[in-house]
């Protein structure tokens, strides 16, 4: 591992500081590849002197994808979106990544996918993230193919995104509330990633759901949250019609395919492999994450929570 040249797309974005960390905890040399490469220069004080590099590129662009995996090792591939162009980036995007990383002769590639990535999901996401993933398999047909949940942590745009919203209103408008979700931390999964990264001979070509270990609604996670900043709120649920004329509206709360999404639970598959088989022990929700949302509390860390 030491000295090993590692590549990883999306590396300045929420997930990917925390890959980067691990890597270079591990001794590896860490390049940093994806469109805005000032935004992702925050890492640079993390690792040694010259353990560091940062290059532009765009998934989309397969030149610039295979001079950011030139002399790599290992390759992980992070770069994912919620709107937008899903095929593009989630599906040519990553095979222009595998096949960047079969050409440079990388003995390891990451493919970070998603739970819900389906040929036949009523979703373009989950669609392209099964497009995508076929096409990392055949490309690279040792790389490792990661599916998480959705992913929890102090820079979120999950718990955090409802925590805001559930401080600033006294009714909590809930949509999809029945969906089942099985949140996994940001800690956990960057571990597995680098767990995977640097055995590829006993994880390489195999698929794992990234899971925590809790199924929780979205109404749960919500009442958690409530409870977890002390605000004691009226949870409502929006009624089926109502979410998709708000998911028609520019610009509204939430997009079709995302409401589409939502209508399957995100949950691993029963007897998938998962973070214990990449050698991570799952990490609770309510573990770690009252330390970052204690300042959504009305007193900061004084305040008491709301009761049950």
């Amino acid at each position: 591992m030491k000295d090993d040249l590692v590549t990883v797309f999306g590396g300045g974005g929420f997930l990917g500081r925390q890959v980067a960390q691990e890597m270079m905890a591990r001794g590896a040399r860490v390049r940093v590849a994806q469109r805005d490469v000032q935004a992702a220069m925050r890492i640079k004080p993390l690792g040694g002197l010259g353990q560091t590099q940062f290059v532009a590129a765009d998934l989309r662009r397969p030149d610039s994808v295979a001079r950011a995996v030139e002399g790599s090792n290992i390759v992980i591939n992070l770069v994912g979106v919620l709107s937008g162009d899903f095929d593009a980036i989630q599906h040519r995007g990553a095979a222009n990544v595998a096949q960047a990383a079969a050409a440079a002769g990388a003995k390891a590639l990451v493919h970070v996918s998603a739970i819900g990535a389906d040929p036949e999901s009523p979703s373009a996401y989950g669609r392209s993230k099964a497009a995508g993933e076929a096409a990392v398999r055949a490309a690279f047909p040792a790389a490792t193919i990661l599916r998480p949940s959705i992913i929890f942590g102090p820079e979120d745009q999950f718990l955090n995104r409802f925590a805001e919203i559930i401080r600033m209103a006294p009714v909590v408008p809930v949509i999809s509330g029945a969906t089942k979700f099985q949140p996994v931390y940001v800690s956990d999964v960057a571990a597995a990633i680098a767990n995977a990264a640097t055995a590829p001979d006993a994880h390489g070509g195999k698929i794992y759901e990234l899971a925590g270990p809790q199924v929780m609604s979205m109404k749960e996670i919500n009442g958690w949250i409530a409870r977890a900043i002390g605000r004691d709120r009226a949870l409502v649920d929006v009624p089926a019609g109502i979410a998709s004329l708000l998911a028609m509206l520019p610009g509204g709360p939430i997009t079709r395919d995302q409401l589409a999404m939502l209508g399957r639970d995100n949950v691993a598959a029963s007897g998938a492999p998962g973070l214990v088989a990449l050698g991570v022990a799952p990490t609770p929700m309510a573990a770690v994450a009252e330390k970052w949302m204690v300042r959504y509390r009305r007193h900061g860390r004084f305040a008491g929570r709301a009761k049950a």
